[in-house]
């Protein structure tokens, strides 16, 4: 990237397409309309609610992320999405049962209005779902054409100037990466051949990237992390970000785990099972599901505690994850983590943490967030994968042979580095000597 000279402003209204209009991104809306109308907070929100440090500590300047980016507001976007299931947003929102009758009766109005467009659906790449809104086609290149079809027109019914993009739909079966995925003209030609290595997810950001759109991936899938997708966003300048929302477990295992390293103990094990009962739950259930999210889950460790660097302390390390569907819990995901510590001289201890959380209400505001940060990120010129966006990823994009980096600290202080940059202010490095010359 380079330092923006100017920064195209937020101007007119921003279009926020969602592919998957269930449980997150109606959660996302009916949060962001409430907020909108001053009758509930954005919680969980860093560019609603979350401040930056500008200058010294002596200074006292911390305006909020908001006031000082040139972001869009809450009242200039317009939602919109696609599902394979025709409820409006409010009939999905009742039927998810993450918010309270009292939060979507409030914009029930706003949210009977947004009726998704029919989903992209091959039913082999989410194997537990039975669509019944989808597309029709002869190839999956006919498949983009319709889904670039949905943008322009929502984008001119709606009245936008521009539009973001935030999958919000179901992971799907581990992919990797083919010949297809490798250049432009090979997938294209797979669009055209309906190549089985092309999944639904692929299909909406390919559409989306030839359309200007940002896409960011929030499931494990491969969806824009290929060099087909890169080279596509660099030609049509578009700024790419994923995968894989960071909301509960993976969250608190970035912020444990780097601690820990810190201060140079040792960890033998750590177990980590989850029970969650909505429909992301019920898809997990299938196993090739299921790898796509173990291989995001998993590859956190590894990269935060180093163990080819620090072989005395994590050489050894035993890291195990579970999902289980359980459909009386609902969207109130709960994890349990077991963690064998090895402390000085050997001597073992344990710490255990159970997280009862809620996975729609600690995804919902990272969507929010990515989409306006997306925006930005296309208005200051920006184009392919905005690595530093990692601090709300499990399994951040990098440039090729780029490790990723999963400390949420680091992650957090490239975040706000990267705003400072791009704004033309001073980083922050935290050295600390200038005030003691």
């Amino acid at each position: 990237m380079k330092q923006p000279k100017q920064i195209k402003k937020a101007e007119g209204k921003l279009g926020i397409l969602l592919p998957g209009l269930g449980a997150v991104a109606t959660t996302t809306i009916a949060g962001a309309l409430l907020a909108r109308k001053g009758l509930a907070e954005p919680i969980g929100s860093l560019t609603q609610m979350g401040t930056i440090r500008l200058g010294k500590r002596t200074d006292n300047k911390a305006p909020k992320i908001k006031d000082f980016l040139p972001l869009a507001s809450l009242d200039q976007v317009a939602f919109g999405g696609w599902d394979i299931f025709p409820d409006d947003a409010y009939e999905s929102a009742k039927h998810a049962e993450v918010l309270e009758l009292r939060h979507i009766d409030a914009v029930r109005d706003e949210l009977s209005a947004i009726r998704p467009m029919r989903g992209v659906f091959y039913p082999e790449y989410v194997k537990r779902l039975n669509g019944t809104h989808v597309k029709t086609g002869a190839t999956k290149a006919d498949m983009v054409e319709q889904v670039r079809e949905d943008i322009r027109n929502f984008i001119k019914e709606n009245g936008c100037d521009r539009a973001v993009a935030v999958w919000c739909g179901s992971t799907e079966v581990y992919i990797e990466p083919t010949t297809v995925h490798q250049s432009v003209a090979a997938f294209e030609e797979g669009l055209a051949k309906s190549d089985p290595a092309i999944s639904n997810s692929q299909i909406y950001a390919w559409a989306c990237i030839k359309e200007g759109v940002p896409f960011a991936n929030g499931a494990p899938n491969l969806t824009v992390d290929f060099p087909a997708a890169w080279d596509l966003a660099r030609e049509h300048g578009v700024p790419l970000a994923g995968k894989d929302f960071k909301t509960g477990q993976t969250l608190m295992k970035t912020v444990i785990a780097p601690g820990l390293k810190a201060r140079m103990l040792g960890i033998a094990g750590w177990f980590s099972t989850n029970i969650l009962g909505n429909r992301d739950g019920e898809v997990l259930d299938d196993p090739d599901s299921f790898k796509s999210k173990e291989v995001s889950k998993l590859g956190v460790l590894e990269y935060i505690l180093q163990p080819h660097v620090y072989k005395e302390l994590y050489g050894k390390l035993f890291h195990k994850v579970r999902i289980e569907y359980y459909p009386p819990r609902g969207d109130a995901k709960e994890g349990w983590d077991n963690i064998d510590l090895v402390g000085w001289l050997g001597y073992p201890m344990q710490i255990k943490i159970n997280f009862l959380c809620r996975d729609s209400i600690l995804a919902a505001p990272i969507v929010l967030d990515l989409a306006l940060l997306m925006d930005l990120a296309q208005r200051a010129g920006f184009s392919g994968t905005q690595e530093w966006l990692s601090f709300y990823w499990k399994s951040p994009m990098t440039a090729p042979d780029l490790y990723p980096e999963h400390d949420l600290f680091i992650q957090s202080m490239k975040l706000k580095n990267t705003m400072r940059w791009m704004m033309g202010e001073d980083l922050i490095t935290h050295l600390g000597n200038e005030y003691y010359d």
